[in-house]
């Protein structure tokens, strides 16, 4: 089963010109096919593997003439898991620099450890790409509209990583394997994150806590770390793809509340794997928070896929006021209410009044798909 996905595109535009190709994403959410899928039947491509002992040697502490005669006649190049090379940063700016004719696409499932070895090397040679789990509007061009919207219980407790998506049936044995297996990998070889049973216990902690503010302080005393600590750990999830942060929006109202965060998962199947709880909707507690997390996430992939730039953040005053997600595009403001069971919102007046130019919508069951998925 091949899917189609929407940053492909994206990529093709900007593949010779003279410039390195860096593709961000936890692990397996399909990096590797995407690239594949970019360059199926075409010859002159050099795939090489950051996670093979070999090829982290040919790649690391190189020169041009030596990196000329690894590709020989290939015209591009990709590496995969490109984190794990040391120097890579200095090595994709050979490449740019040196070896112009050779198109050279970088991926990695650690932001923080590709991008912190890239950033300086790279200024101006480079396209950045952030590859997500599997989409709604991904799995609409797909199948169609009717198919997925009849899943949506389904992805609301398995989420859409490719491996859940494409083998139905194994779906808690593949989240668990993600969960227990492949989900920390890179970020327990950071030096930084020294005890792992604490990086389980606080993103179980995290899973717990979704759609509601969180308090470094109340995890740290609940993970029995410093605050430090937890603050640290909680930026190397973010940056590896796990979870995501919101931020409160404070800018015209006396008592918003201003430096408070919620967090939530990428992928609502990762969440119930690391909160231990496959249970079907009907028997949860926790369907209007999953319900928050589905929505707002793939609201954020939906931007992101098409290349649009939002700021994402919630709303909240001192007297328990409050809008789910607040977005930000070219200085505007849209607001959403977000809730499972079907009727309107109500937007709180002193909101409206601090920003009436805004958008407001009330997201149901009814409606959500409108926001997730691109007109044809």
């Amino acid at each position: 089963m091949t899917i189609t996905r929407n940053i492909e595109s994206q990529i093709r535009k900007r593949l010779n010109k003279h410039k390195a190709i860096l593709i961000f994403g936890a692990r397996q959410v399909g990096k590797t096919t995407l690239v594949e899928n970019l360059f199926k039947g075409r010859t002159g491509v050099l795939f090489l593997d950051g996670d093979e002992a070999d090829h982290r040697e040919l790649l690391s502490k190189t020169t041009s003439t030596r990196l000329k005669s690894i590709i020989g006649k290939h015209k591009i190049v990709c590496i995969d898991e490109a984190q794990r090379v040391e120097n890579i940063g200095l090595t994709l700016k050979l490449f740019t620099d040196k070896i112009k004719d050779v198109q050279v696409i970088a991926t990695g499932s650690s932001a923080f450890e590709l991008a912190n070895k890239t950033n300086e090397p790279l200024t101006g040679r480079k396209y950045e790409f952030h590859l997500f789990p599997l989409s709604f509007d991904e799995m609409v061009q797909h199948h169609g509209l009717l198919e997925e919207s009849r899943l949506i219980h389904h992805r609301l407790v398995y989420g859409y990583y490719p491996e859940i998506v494409v083998d139905p049936g194994s779906e808690i044995e593949h989240l668990k394997l993600i969960a227990n297996s492949y989900l920390y990998k890179d970020l327990l070889m950071l030096e930084t994150i020294k005890k792992p049973v604490l990086l389980q216990k606080l993103v179980k902690a995290l899973a717990l806590q979704i759609g509601s503010e969180v308090s470094y302080h109340e995890l740290s005393r609940l993970v029995e770390a410093d605050k430090e600590t937890v603050e640290k750990y909680i930026d190397a999830l973010e940056r590896s793809y796990i979870i995501f942060q919101l931020p409160s929006l404070s800018r015209n109202v006396r008592n918003e509340i201003k430096k408070s965060r919620k967090i939530y998962f990428y992928d609502n199947g990762i969440r119930n794997a690391v909160a231990g709880n496959f249970s079907p909707l009907e028997n949860r507690t926790d369907t209007g928070a999953l319900w928050e997390n589905f929505f707002i996430s793939e609201r954020m992939k939906f931007m992101m896929n098409q290349g649009i730039d939002t700021k994402f953040y919630f709303w909240r005053t001192t007297q328990q006021q409050e809008i789910d997600l607040i977005e930000e595009t070219d200085d505007k403001l849209e607001a959403y209410e977000i809730k499972w069971r079907k009727g309107n919102s109500r937007f709180p007046l002193t909101f409206i009044n601090a920003y009436p130019k805004t958008k407001t919508y009330s997201i149901t069951q009814d409606n959500y798909t409108d926001f997730l998925k691109q007109i044809r």
